[in-house]
């Protein structure tokens, strides 16, 4: 299901941002009201595409008859709601997400998105509302002699383009790297045995390597087993247009969605999280 949702996803996102690029539609969330959120929406359990509202799921304003929910979503209701904003949140493409925050097309991103150096040079962000290990989703045995990112030697493993995933896996293994596009790509790239793993944050690895899926996965820990990053790069925050005023209202949130409250929410998402 999750792969036909996917499809329908890109291609109405496609026609939706058509429709609303061509125009600054964001207004630092002044605008009647409104506080515009972009997501990918196809990245459980931090953000998802679905069929209705069901478990507080929001519609995804450029694609007809959809809706998100997620970790990111529920994330992005509080804060609309500490601000007392109207939510609107829109499907972009990850590449598209900092151009439209950028552009003022968007107000905010809150998108599992980490604030490496480099996208700091782009956006601002706010303070981290999740800190996460870098782990390796497999399928079967494809990983069995793995335990360290070491033993990654060899083995084909993929990584999303354009985030810090990909950079440490290039970086610090010999491993075969594949740079794919989603996370539903390099799924189904691993369902079909053309990649033995690839790279996802562990709340992403929970959501989909359930009892009876056939897949699991290799829990490094960040700076042992794991990838040698600093903690930015396994975290997430939510980006901003450089200056924001929205960011002191953001962190002032955040300062009470303490790390008790992000784990509850987040073992909350994974329960739900679409997985096929």
């Amino acid at each position: 299901m999750k792969k036909i949702i996917s499809l329908i996803l890109v291609t109405m996102m496609a026609l939706g941002l058509v429709a609303c690029g061509g125009a600054n539609t964001g207004s630092e969330g002044t605008e009647n009201n409104v506080l515009k959120v972009g997501m990918e929406c196809n990245y459980a359990p931090y953000n998802w595409s679905q069929t209705d509202d069901a478990n507080g799921a929001v519609p995804i304003q450029n694609v007809d008859n959809m809706y998100t929910n997620g970790y990111d979503v529920q994330v992005a209701k509080s804060i609309a709601e500490s601000m007392g904003k109207e939510l609107q949140i829109y499907s972009y493409e990850w590449d598209s997400l900092i151009p439209a925050v950028q552009s003022g097309n968007l107000d905010m991103i809150i998108a599992g998105m980490s604030p490496t150096d480099e996208r700091k040079e782009k956006i601002d962000f706010s303070n981290l509302y999740y800190v996460s290990n870098l782990v390796a989703i497999t399928k079967e045995d494809a990983l069995a002699d793995v335990t360290t990112i070491a033993d990654l030697d060899g083995k084909k493993i993929a990584a999303q383009s354009g985030t810090s995933h990909l950079e440490a896996l290039a970086g610090q293994t010999t491993a075969e790297v594949s740079e794919l596009a989603d996370f539903s790509t390099m799924l189904i790239a691993l369902s079909a045995g053309t990649i033995d793993g690839y790279i996802s944050e562990e709340p992403t690895a929970m959501a989909i390597c359930t009892e009876d899926s056939g897949y699991s996965y290799i829990p490094f820990v960040n700076n042992e087993t794991g990838f040698n990053i600093p903690v930015e790069d396994s975290s997430i925050a939510v980006g901003v247009k450089k200056g924001s005023e929205l960011l002191a209202d953001i962190n002032s949130y955040l300062d009470t969605f303490g790390e008790d409250a992000q784990k509850a929410l987040m073992a909350d998402m994974v329960k739900i999280a679409p997985v096929d």
